[in-house]
């Protein structure tokens, strides 16, 4: 088999489609420490893909020895496969790449005169000195021309182009140090400053409303530092595609990261919806495997537990500090005119204290943002509008128990729940309360369901011998012979949810007690849902089965819709709330409260314009 050959095949690992070759390119620019790295395509990179940088370029013999397969610079010995620091280290991509089209090179170092190199369809047909700055300009034209088969099978020009688009908003998140730019028959799609703010990137790829609901996290353990930022459960999406993971400056995909994230969020996102995620991992390069798919898009982590463990509690922690209460009214439509628009920006920049109708040039705000703009970006979390708060008191052992008295030398705990005072109902279904920022309108069913479970939640992680209650009439399940196996398995984790199993006869358990607060009336079907629940997984963790049983007592018995409260039972709901670790979603992440300020009224009612 020939060398032409051979890359053929080897391109058929490497280069999937333009914007596998725009990965492979823009990660040899930052490899060589370029600050500047640009990107222009035709035809969303099918006709002509070009990637300018401004970093070390290379000397004649490196750039024609680049195309050689298996040529590199960045390992020398097997050891090295274990301490990978770099993003390429293979040696085949420019080799895959020259084979299915047709290349152009131009690269100096900056202490040798430059070099063009010109190649087609594997083949070195140009090869000259030439006058160029320091760094590397190479295009890649007519991608799979030499190759039909493997052009017919490429998408429409927007799904080719949206992939790219990804994987560049994914480097540019990787690297927030290097300014990127990305042109599609002369279009900007993005443009970073390269300033090293990664919450400015992310304000550069998802807009100012996405970046003004994220909220920075961090954590560390004697393996790994964790850091970066996830957006409020109010600003979620239908998919887990934009969240990312940066393992020691690499983008790569992780189930393991996602589903630590989505733990730490747990019972704050709506079922089905996912957040906006950054999150970039340090850790020991003997720690990771690069070397696992051609792609480097999958590594191989050890100590993947610790790390999950790590980053669900930092996502949890920074959440569980957030107020997340939504406005009734975001996303106003923006039109284009400088005092407009500067309204909008300061939404996000609290510059100046001026009243709305009042204007500045765009060119004057602008300046102002960047004078503040390094000392806003260091602020630890975007809250919203309301910041009152009311004091926290012990946890009530019941729904509606009214709060105990605390003596005046206890120290009170930071304020994170606004001081409400309700005024009414809408339907039977939702409290009415005011205070001096506006209204709030509060599910009750959500808001009683959010209390149960965290009651429950604490309940179920220690069973206590007095909280039990003995029957006077034992409850008896019937169950198959393989069914019975399978319980029996798992006999411990039940008794750790309060289901107490006695064998009754060959096919059959009785229950001759339970905790006391198991919800009235629910205990024979919630004992059943239990049992079910354990004969349906195929591996029982008693963390989940503790969360899920807590969430399933929890709706059984609240509050539902048009059930009518006095003033006195709302006033009892909103400080039971008020005390609760997360008072803003239900289990299942619906919110709880919704906050229409005061100045919203006013703008909608005209009295202010």
């Amino acid at each position: 088999m020939d060398d032409t050959l051979s890359n053929k095949i080897a391109a058929g690992e490497v280069v999937e489609r333009p914007a596998s070759i725009v990965k492979e390119l823009v990660e040899n620019a930052i490899d060589a420490e370029s600050s500047s790295i640009e990107i222009t395509l035709e035809e969303a990179g099918l006709t002509s893909i070009r990637v300018t940088d401004n970093g070390k370029g290379m000397s004649r013999n490196d750039a024609t020895l680049a195309f050689e397969r298996h040529a590199t610079s960045k390992i020398s010995n097997e050891h090295d496969l274990f301490r990978i620091k770099t993003l390429g280290f293979r040696g085949e991509a420019l080799a895959s790449i020259a084979s299915v089209s047709k290349v152009k090179l131009w690269t100096s170092d900056g202490e040798t005169e430059g070099t063009e190199v010109h190649i087609d369809g594997g083949a070195v047909i140009k090869q000259s000195n030439a006058a160029f700055r320091k760094g590397t300009d190479i295009s890649v034209e007519q991608l799979f021309y030499n190759t039909p088969a493997r052009l017919k099978y490429m998408k429409t020009i927007q799904t080719e182009l949206g992939h790219t688009i990804d994987l560049v908003n994914r480097l540019a998140l990787s690297h927030p140090f290097i300014a990127f730019k990305l042109v599609h028959y002369g279009q900007t799609i993005l443009q970073t400053s390269g300033n090293g703010d990664q919450r400015r990137v992310l304000n550069d790829i998802y807009g100012v409303a996405v970046a003004k609901k994220m909220v920075p996290f961090s954590g560390e353990n004697a393996d790994f530092k964790v850091n970066g930022f996830v957006t409020l459960p109010e600003m979620t999406r239908a998919s887990k595609n934009y969240m990312t993971l940066i393992v020691n400056g690499r983008w790569v995909k992780s189930y393991t990261a996602n589903q630590a994230v989505l733990d730490g969020l747990h019972t704050y996102l709506p079922i089905g919806r996912y957040p906006v995620s950054v999150v970039n991992v340090e850790t020991d390069p003997f720690l990771t495997d690069v070397n696992v798919h051609p792609s480097k898009q999958h590594i191989r982590l050890s100590k993947e537990n610790e790390l999950f463990s790590l980053l669900k509690i930092a996502v949890h922690e920074a959440i569980k500090r957030s107020i997340i209460i939504p406005d009734a009214i975001k996303n106003e439509p923006v039109k284009q005119t400088p005092s407009e628009q500067v309204t909008i920006w300061n939404d996000m920049y609290p510059i100046r204290e001026k009243k709305v109708e009042e204007e500045i040039s765009l060119p004057q705000f602008k300046n102002e943002v960047e004078a503040i703009d390094t000392k806003y970006i260091e602020e630890k979390t975007f809250y919203p509008s309301s910041s009152n708060v009311v004091i926290e008191s012990d946890r009530p052992e019941k729904v509606f128990e009214e709060p105990a008295q605390k003596e005046d030398a206890t120290p009170k705990k930071e304020k994170r729940f606004p001081s409400l005072v309700p005024v009414g109902q809408v339907h039977g279904t939702y409290i009415v309360a005011q205070n001096e920022d506006g209204f709030y309108m509060i599910d009750q069913h959500a808001a009683q369901e959010r209390i149960k479970y965290e009651f429950f939640r604490d309940k179920l992680s220690k069973i206590n011998q007095d909280d039990r209650q003995m029957l006077l009439m034992p409850l008896i399940f019937h169950y198959s012979g393989s069914d019975m196996v399978k319980i029996q398995e798992n006999i411990q984790s039940l008794n750790e949810v309060g289901v107490f199993l006695e064998e009754f006869g060959p096919s059959s358990y009785t229950v001759k007690e339970y905790p006391t607060w198991f919800p009235d009336g629910e205990a024979t079907s919630l004992i059943e849902a239990l049992i079910e629940q354990v004969l349906e997984s195929r591996k029982t963790d008693i963390g989940k089965l503790r969360e899920d049983t807590a969430i399933m007592m929890s709706c059984k018995r609240s509050i539902k819709a048009n059930h009518y409260l006095t003033i006195t039972d709302m006033e009892r709901l909103l400080h039971d709330l008020s005390i609760a670790e997360n008072p803003y979603t239900c289990p299942h992440g619906r919110p709880v409260l919704i906050h229409f300020s005061t100045y919203e009224l006013e703008k909608m009612f005209k009295r202010v314009m």
